[in-house]
């Protein structure tokens, strides 16, 4: 099963401060909107997304469709297919993306620690 791309997505309590930091060890702004307090920051093959008052846990996050660089690619998997398969292993999906729907979407699940996991698709 490809899940996509993958980054750590951490709740940041002062996003400058955090981007600050992560430059510090060679981190490079990929995207975002800091006004927005969100930022995607890389370091080599190393995908880490930072965001202030958005979610409550670090989460591990997976974008079908796109590479390690945010860029769309060609063939992957939809989430929805991807919802399914999870459903049909047994996984409990916790915020569900509507199967009904074409495109951008989510869903959420929990390992078994509690520790969050997002599948986000921009496309």
């Amino acid at each position: 099963m490809n899940l996509g791309a993958f980054s750590v997505s951490l709740s940041v309590k002062d996003i400058q401060a955090s981007k600050n930091f992560y430059e510090k060890l060679g981190f490079q702004t990929l995207g975002g909107d800091i006004s927005q307090n969100w930022l995607i920051i890389k370091n080599g093959s190393t995908v880490i997304g930072l965001f202030q008052g958005m979610f409550e846990k670090n989460m591990l996050t997976f974008n079908p469709g796109w590479d390690e660089n945010a860029e769309n690619l060609e063939s992957f998997t939809d989430i929805r297919i991807l919802q399914n398969t999870l459903k049909e292993n047994g996984v409990k999906i916790l915020s569900e993306a509507d199967e009904s729907s074409e495109g951008p979407a989510s869903f959420t699940i929990e390992d078994p620690d509690g520790n969050p996991i997002l599948v986000d698709q921009h496309r």
